[in-house]
């Protein structure tokens, strides 16, 4: 018995799911205070099953917080940033390519330290601890609270990382530490950039993570709650305190994984049509297919794990338009004042669910609000609706071969014919709580990132040894040794790089293990 929960700007959606079955489910206003909406959809769901606080096993969250935190640029910390690559890298000091107000906010308290690796984990240059050292009393003089750490080549051998966490604690008061093999992945720049966000988010962590444990402690609920990640999987609420940048993006990756969860259909695209925007992904092996390339935040480039996924200006507020006898739909939104401005609510907006009730596939509001729309305009707006979706799909393709459609999120209901490139459209049941199901369903997962040099080891033995990491790491997050599955494999041969080397990505993910007497107790310890 499990509680699935997802905090979106707009909406606070709340499942209740026994084994895999759902209960019950609904959709709430979200809160300025995040707590009181949680509390709200999550008592309203036990009170609709029929079920006590006592009842329940688990519950996982889903939250966009900090992602708007950096988007809007709010709730930001300045950050001590530690660089450990001298004489690597000089030329391109941290924050060079940030967006100047959000560079503003983090401030430029920044150190370059010798030291680091080379690609294969043999030392370039040793770690300089006394310039660590003078670094850590400098900004603690400046009541610095929270610092990123990144090294050359960590992602391979994190020992300079973890020493010089070891001397900042030495010489700080208070201090939170975001170290970058935690977090990115190979690539100097990006992985630090990633670090340096995390802690910038170190104080906004705690006050959510605070807020959501108040919320079922209010409610009663003693079970362990969780925080889904961007890949689909779990972390604990200790963990996420740490580690909030791995939340980026985890809305639609839990819609995802709802949507696979839902329709059984495990290698399709998902379109998550809210009421702003649309996000569309692809279900590899059901999970969300990862980018490949580097992904921007709030105009920041980074390398940490993140779905591939297309956002487009269309949702059950969008604006409707006619000029000239054009009409276009979005990407402007009424948002969360849809029912308030929509024709059919009373209001004097035209929206696309207005278009969706006048077409006669929609029902909500009072139809008769719409009932003198021109015919014209009508099936304009709704060509204009299924197009936007239409091009969206061909660009999450990769093949010209149809493939499955799922469409989920309360705006699922502007689609009611097929959309080319696409051999089925489905619409399961409970699909505007998709994101909701995703973050009830998510499993606990771990990757590894590693070069190896098939030249000395092996393709054979360097692969099972990765493999066998990953699985240590998912075993030891709290997941179930007898579910864990790996789900996916990188192999990226090095060709200007001697040795035979290749860098190894891989994935494991199982089902939460419950053996323990509280699942919380996994977690201690294995933040570092």
């Amino acid at each position: 018995m499990r509680i699935g929960v997802d905090v979106g700007g707009t909406n606070t959606d709340a499942v209740l799911i026994d084994g895999e079955k759902v209960l019950s489910w609904c959709k709430m206003p979200t809160t300025p205070d995040v707590g009181d909406g949680i509390t709200t959809a999550i008592t309203k769901v036990m009170t609709d099953a029929g079920v006590s606080s006592t009842e329940i096993q688990c519950v996982m969250i889903g939250t966009t917080h900090f992602t708007n935190a950096f988007v809007e640029r709010k709730n930001l910390l300045p950050v001590g940033i530690i660089r450990i690559a001298l004489p690597a890298a000089r030329a391109l000091p941290p924050l060079l390519d940030w967006p100047e107000d959000i560079a503003n906010k983090v401030g430029d308290n920044i150190h370059l330290i010798r030291g680091g690796y080379q690609y294969d984990g043999r030392l370039n240059e040793a770690l300089d601890e006394e310039a660590i050292a003078a670094a850590a009393i400098a900004l603690n003089k400046k009541k610095i609270h929270t610092v990123a750490v990144t090294s050359l080549f960590s992602s391979v051998n994190n020992d300079m990382e973890l020493r010089a966490a070891e001397i900042l604690k030495e010489h700080m008061t208070d201090v939170s530490i975001s170290l970058s093999h935690t977090i990115g992945r190979i690539g100097i720049l990006e992985r630090e950039n990633a670090t340096i966000m995390n802690a910038s988010l170190a104080d906004m962590a705690g006050s959510v993570v605070k807020s959501f444990r108040q919320a079922l402690k209010n409610l009663n609920i003693t079970a362990p709650f969780y925080v889904s990640q961007n890949d689909g999987t779990l972390m604990s609420a200790d963990f996420v305190a740490k580690y909030p940048v791995l939340t980026f993006a985890s809305g639609p990756t839990n819609s995802m994984r709802g949507a696979a969860y839902l329709s059984g259909v495990k290698d399709a695209i998902v379109a998550d049509i809210g009421g702003t925007t649309t996000d569309i992904g692809m279900l590899v092996n059901g999970y969300p297919r990862e980018s490949s390339v580097t992904v921007d935040i709030g105009g920041i480039r980074t390398n940490f794990r993140m779905p591939d996924v297309l956002a487009l200006g269309l949702g059950g507020g969008s604006l409707v338009r006619q000029d000239a006898g054009k009409v276009t739909v979005g990407p402007q939104s009424v948002g969360y004042r849809l029912s308030e401005e929509g024709l059919v609510f009373n209001g004097s907006t035209l929206t696309s669910s207005d278009i969706a009730v006048a077409a006669g596939y929609a029902e909500m509001g009072d139809i008769s609000k719409v009932s003198a729309l021109e015919t014209g305009l009508i099936a304009q707006a709704v060509d204009a609706i299924h197009a936007i979706i239409s091009e969206g799909v061909d660009r999450m393709k990769t093949s010209s071969e149809p493939v499955p459609l799922i469409l989920v999120g309360g705006g699922s209901i502007l689609i009611n014919r097929d959309i080319s490139g696409t051999s089925k459209t489905l619409i399961p049941d409970h699909a505007s709580v998709a994101n909701a199901i995703g973050a009830a369903i998510a499993q606990i997962g771990a990757e590894i990132d590693k070069v190896f040099s098939y030249d000395e080891v092996g393709r054979e033995i360097a692969m099972e040894s990765a493999k066998r990491e990953a699985i240590e790491k998912a075993i030891a997050a709290g997941a179930d040794e007898e579910t864990i599955k790996i789900i996916d494999i990188e192999e990226v041969p090095l060709a200007y790089v001697p040795g035979g080397a290749v860098r190894l990505r891989i994935k494991a993910a199982g089902q939460l293990s419950f053996a323990q007497n509280t699942l919380t107790e996994i977690f201690k310890g294995k933040g570092e």
